[in-house]
């Protein structure tokens, strides 16, 4: 689930392991389905041992942690991943642990239930030539003319185009629903129908989520499995307008129930009355 604004809250929450040197990776014991670990952990634990940390990125939805020799330790939490200072809630689905000294940490846990996340060691040629290649724009930086030239000549429905990595990095599910409600634009328009009003409302509205889905620490879900470096809940589930939400009357028009459909596989909540087809 980890999308951009519960990424960019997990590079926040390591900045404090900036200049601390790795002493050494350890990959715990665990019984459950392995991750995927780029090279293998015996030549990446080799490769990292005795590295400064000089700082901590984010390309999309993957943190960097970025070693001295400019090489980077990229972390995709995928559905369930933790990258965590703390405790983790669980000591059955810890992944991996970098022994730190030098700083104010002493430890930084890589944490996922479900095996499905990736640590891969990258050069620096290869993040800027295989991985950042591969993504389009971030979504906090893309432009509205950027926006509109990547996707508006997609016959694509609106909701899932938003969803393409490589058009604009950094939006999932569940911020794409969020998202096109503000914008007051239906889920099911194509994108070469839309307007240049429409663009540009959902280019402030990407702006607008995301930011304020950061400012409150990105979104915890009812498994309960989202937590911030520190291993607390975020808090932008309690500002969701429409995510989760079928049934539940909007709280914009007062009138229309949210609305749940299946868009390429994916569930999009909307309101029928704020998002009308029209508009």
């Amino acid at each position: 689930m980890p999308e951009l604004p519960e990424v960019e809250t997990m590079r926040r929450g390591l900045l404090p392991v900036v200049d601390s040197r790795i002493v050494k990776a350890v990959l715990p014991p665990c019984d459950c389905r392995p991750i995927s670990i780029k090279p293998p952990f015996p030549a990446l634990a080799r490769s990292i041992r005795g590295k400064r940390i000089a700082g901590i990125g984010r390309l999309g939805k993957r943190v960097l942690i970025e070693l001295e020799n400019g090489s980077a330790i990229v972390i995709e939490p995928r559905m369930t991943g933790l990258v965590l200072l703390a405790e983790p809630p669980t000591v059955d689905h810890l992944r991996l642990r970098l022994e730190l000294e030098g700083g104010h940490c002493d430890e930084l846990l890589f944490w996922d239930r479900r095996g499905l996340g990736t640590v891969s060691l990258l050069t620096s040629d290869e993040l800027k030539h295989s991985l950042a290649a591969r993504l389009g724009p971030d979504a906090l930086v893309i432009t509205a003319d950027e926006l509109r030239e990547n996707f508006g000549s997609s016959r694509r429905p609106i909701k899932p185009a938003l969803l393409d990595q490589k058009q604009v990095a950094g939006i999932g599910n569940l911020y794409a629903s969020e998202i096109l409600f503000l914008a007051g634009v239906d889920p099911r328009t194509r994108c070469d129908r839309l307007t240049q009003k429409q663009w540009l409302r959902i280019h402030a509205a990407i702006g607008e989520v995301l930011n304020d889905a950061i400012i409150h620490e990105g979104s915890t879900l009812s498994d309960g499995t989202y937590r911030n470096a520190l291993n607390v809940q975020g808090g932008y589930q309690n500002q969701h307008r429409v995510y989760d939400r079928a049934g539940v009357t909007c709280g914009r028009c007062s009138k229309k129930q949210i609305l749940r459909m299946v868009q390429a596989q994916r569930s999009t909540f909307y309101c029928p009355g704020c998002q009308s087809r029209r508009g």
